[in-house]
């Protein structure tokens, strides 16, 4: 099975595969005790995982699906539950789900007792090839997505394909958003593949599903193994990862987390490739080329008119903002990412009008 070697702070594997149980055993040396954080709808896997761990204490904490899971109010019932069950710095956590469970399983890791183990079991595509991998780890708070977080590495990251044969569709298309984001700036082999089978790749059952799926996984972990915690801030950094994702969260706040990540970053690609090619660094035809792939796997490339401040007030609170200076990721070329800091504002409400629904 494919096995993906993560080398950041820690040294970890990403192992991509089908039942994949046995493989987790492996990585629970030294525990007295673990904790399986697990959304809701996976309440049988997470029984099965503590039956087969026979010789370990195991607790179960279930916590609410999606991001309503990322709040300070499941981050401290996560922190009870731990400290009533003695948890210690030798124990475990265990996260099963998308991409919101090991956000906030990874932070609970990150901060319980200044920092305890964790393994990532996702069962999204967004989650195996996103959240899961790299470290990040957060909650949401009024003020926006992400903004409070640390960066905790996992010890393993165990990415059942099995899983994915349950996702619905719409929920599997929106974790391609980070796939083919990923072919954009770093692995144009990726765009090829869904370019030759758009409606195929819409499946996780297409003959090259789990070529991209490891081949987005390796982008990251080399990004994320050359600059853990963005500090290079150039084309080589970790903020090439966030390709789409200025705009894409200011959506989602907009939108109260009402609409998929992978949708909303589908519409950020969009808007930052516009506004690329009115800055003049990016060629008609890339753009129209990410256009039409995402457009082809059914992701959205436009959005509502009438909310351009509500949108630039989300962005300017964003993560990679450096004072008043908004910041985006943006391409000058097929797998070629840069960074524009500090664009003309007629400029930005240019790129957002190319993007706006057409009546």
């Amino acid at each position: 099975m494919p096995t993906i070697t993560v080398k950041a702070d820690t040294t970890y594997d990403v192992v991509v595969g089908r039942a994949l149980l046995g493989e987790l055993t492996q990585y629970l040396s030294g525990a007295d005790r673990v904790a399986i954080i697990h959304a809701p709808t996976l309440d049988a896997t997470a029984e099965g995982i503590q039956s087969a761990l026979t010789d370990i204490k195991t607790i179960l904490i279930q916590v609410p699906d999606a991001e309503e899971a990322k709040s300070a109010e499941i981050l401290e019932q996560c922190w009870t539950a731990l400290g009533q069950s003695g948890f210690t710095r030798n124990d475990i956590i265990i996260s099963v789900g998308g991409g919101a469970t090991t956000d906030l399983a990874g932070f609970v890791a990150a901060t319980w007792l200044r920092g305890i183990r964790i393994i990532h079991i996702p069962t999204t595509l967004l989650a195996m090839v996103d959240a899961a991998v790299g470290g990040k780890t957060g909650i949401n708070t009024a003020e926006g997505k992400n903004l409070v977080g640390a960066f905790h590495s996992p010890v393993a990251v165990l990415c059942d394909l099995n899983a994915l044969e349950t996702q619905q569709t719409n929920d599997y298309v929106g974790g391609l958003a980070e796939i083919i984001k990923a072919g954009f700036i770093r692995d144009t082999r990726i765009v090829e593949l869904i370019e030759s089978n758009p409606e195929g790749a819409r499946s996780p059952e297409w003959e090259h599903a789990e070529e991209i799926i490891c081949r987005a996984i390796q982008v990251k972990a080399d990004v994320v193994g050359h600059d853990l915690k963005e500090a290079l801030g150039t084309s080589a950094g970790r903020e090439i990862l966030n390709y789409g994702h200025t705009f894409g969260h200011a959506i989602e706040r907009v939108e109260r987390y009402s609409w998929r990540h992978g949708a909303a970053v589908a519409v950020g690609m969009m808007y930052v490739g516009n506004l690329a090619v009115l800055v003049g660094r990016l060629s008609e035809e890339v753009l129209d080329r990410q256009k039409s792939l995402l457009q082809a796997v059914g992701l959205p490339t436009t959005y509502k008119d009438g909310k351009w401040e509500q949108l630039l007030g989300a962005m300017k609170v964003d993560k990679k903002s450096r004072g008043d200076l908004l910041r985006f990721v943006i391409l000058e070329g097929m797998g070629k990412p840069a960074l524009l800091e500090g664009p003309d504002p007629a400029l930005l409400v240019a790129a957002y009008q190319e993007i706006v629904q057409s009546s």
